[in-house]
């Protein structure tokens, strides 16, 4: 049985609740199908930083610098290493807070990032004079946070499950039905309330 398998089959006998809170949405859901070696919050933060690296390439080559493929190579470079270092950083102060994901705020984090590419676009072909940290800013800050926020956090209670370590300890489980509410299904704690609530307000 492979590591996905493993924790997949163990949080398929947790309640609907502390699923939810392990699972998260649909990005969550997709990048805990990953190997957790892989999924590593600092490997998804880097991998951001890859993927917003390539998104620049255009606007790099039509700007007005001649050498501009030893410039956006430099800058990748820097990007990369800066969203792989703040993702190590989520992840110790996940192990050190021991927080629980919180779902990220989709209607403002996910538009930055285009936001801020054309800014950075308008400004290196010349037709307005933009501040730079204003794109740097609105381009390198939602994959981190997204990664400090959920990721990192749901990371932590992957490799507690896979270490077979209740990740909810104290919490009681119920048995699942159809017709059981999330305040039900998280008893008294609040904290794990609260979450499940922001994830339900978030579909």
């Amino acid at each position: 049985m492979n590591t996905v398998e493993s924790w997949e089959n163990r949080v398929s006998k947790l309640d609907p609740a502390h699923a939810e809170v392990i699972t998260g949405g649909g990005l969550s859901k997709r990048f805990s199908r990953l190997p957790l070696w892989l999924s590593h919050p600092a490997n998804i933060s880097a991998f951001y930083g890859l993927l917003v690296s390539l998104a620049l390439i255009l606007p790099y080559g039509f700007g007005p610098q001649e050498q501009w493929g030893a410039l956006w190579i430099l800058h990748a470079s820097l990007l990369i290493l800066a969203c792989l270092v703040l993702g190590m950083i989520s992840r110790l102060m996940s192990v050190f807070f021991k927080r629980m994901p919180v779902a990220p705020w989709r209607k403002i984090l996910y538009p930055m990032p285009f936001v801020g590419f054309g800014c950075f676009t308008l400004s290196e072909v010349g037709l307005f004079s933009i501040p730079s940290i204003i794109p740097w800013t609105l381009i390198l800050l939602p994959g981190p946070l997204y990664v400090h926020l959920s990721w990192a956090p749901r990371w932590r209670l992957l490799c507690m499950i896979e270490d077979e370590v209740d990740p909810f300890p104290g919490m009681d489980v119920e048995e699942k039905t159809d017709e059981m509410s999330s305040k039900s299904l998280s008893g008294e704690d609040e904290q794990l309330l609260e979450v499940v609530e922001e994830f339900d307000s978030e579909e």
